[in-house]
């Protein structure tokens, strides 16, 4: 019973963190477990770098606190051996690595090396326009530890977990990134059934995984469509053909939101538009953190794709 939001302003950029955390605290009776925000502002003030955003997930058992400052010493080594400048950024989410490398190329080599330090460090999200943060925690302490509320921008997501079969920690919660397509992020609120044989499927294409959380295959297979050519309405298209389960996500690039439903349409969207903005939520009181007036909202219907591009700014 998770809880899933997104929101795209159609003038330029305004207060989106502040915005899609109020919208996930109000589904935060949704899922308490983990909370998760995917934030996109434009890439031109990031100079067109990509950022790697990094994570030491690391427990309180003896011994913990040399490891982890051995792996963020370790972290910096490589990062900067391979030409990424390294900022450090939170006691909990570590590391941005900016790099203005070839995505396909030297940035892989990256992101596997940095990996490679231990099995708690992790590359949760890589991209030009997004700022990833996620961690165990309700809506506002999540938000309060990484300074979301001060971030501005086009769009964003955001996520309350319910954990109902896998693990509640930083590799589990939402939102999903997938290499190789930077600035890919879903949430995700449901069950895809074909979980492990779609997985064994890219796997065996090379496609990497990090958790077992079967939202990340959503993200992951998306990944793979936008990564061959696909567009984003293209990729959820197929995806409803592929996955199967009861599910509703939305995914963002750096430059579009969109949902999609499965054919049962069992689990809740709520969808809004006016001249100012686009926003989904799984209830409509997440949308009323942004509009306190009277607003009509619709249900998509199920097998249903929608897709909303940051310059055109209606529906595609």
């Amino acid at each position: 019973m998770c809880g899933i939001a997104g929101l795209l302003y159609k003038q330029g950029e305004g207060p989106i963190g502040r915005d899609v955390m109020r919208m996930t605290a109000a589904l935060e009776h949704r899922g308490p477990d983990s909370t998760g925000y995917a934030l996109y502002g434009s890439p031109d003030a990031k100079r067109g770098e990509y950022v790697a955003w990094v994570k030491v997930v690391q427990g309180d058992e003896l011994g913990a606190i040399e490891m982890r400052d051995y792996q963020r010493s370790e972290i910096v080594r490589v990062a900067t051996a391979l030409g990424a400048s390294v900022h450090e950024l939170h006691s909990r989410l570590d590391y941005a690595l900016r790099m203005d490398f070839d995505f396909d190329g030297e940035l892989k080599r990256l992101i596997d090396s940095v990996e490679a330090v231990g099995p708690e460090v992790e590359i949760t999200g890589v991209g030009r326009a997004m700022e990833l943060t996620k961690d165990v925690g309700v809506a506002d302490h999540v938000a309060e530890l990484y300074g979301v509320g001060e971030v501005t921008g086009t769009h964003g997501m955001g996520h309350a977990r319910m954990a109902t079969e896998s693990t509640v920690d930083v590799s589990h919660a939402h939102p999903f990134w997938a290499y190789p397509y930077p600035d890919i992020c879903v949430v995700h609120n449901g069950q895809i059934t074909n979980y492990h044989r779609t997985r064994r499927l890219l796997e065996g294409r090379g496609h990497r995984f990090r958790s077992h959380n079967d939202s990340e295959l959503i993200a992951v297979y998306l990944a793979a469509r936008l990564s061959t050519g696909s567009t984003l309405r293209e990729s959820l298209e197929l995806a409803l053909g592929d996955l199967d389960g009861v599910f509703t996500f939305v995914a963002m690039t750096e430059g579009e939101m969109g949902v999609a439903k499965d054919e049962l349409a069992a689990k809740p969207l709520v969808v809004y538009e006016d001249e100012r903005a686009v926003a989904v939520a799984s209830e409509e009181v997440a949308l009323r953190q942004v509009w306190v007036e009277e607003i009509d909202t619709w249900d998509p219907y199920d097998s249903e794709v929608m897709t909303w591009h940051k310059q055109s700014l209606v529906p595609a």
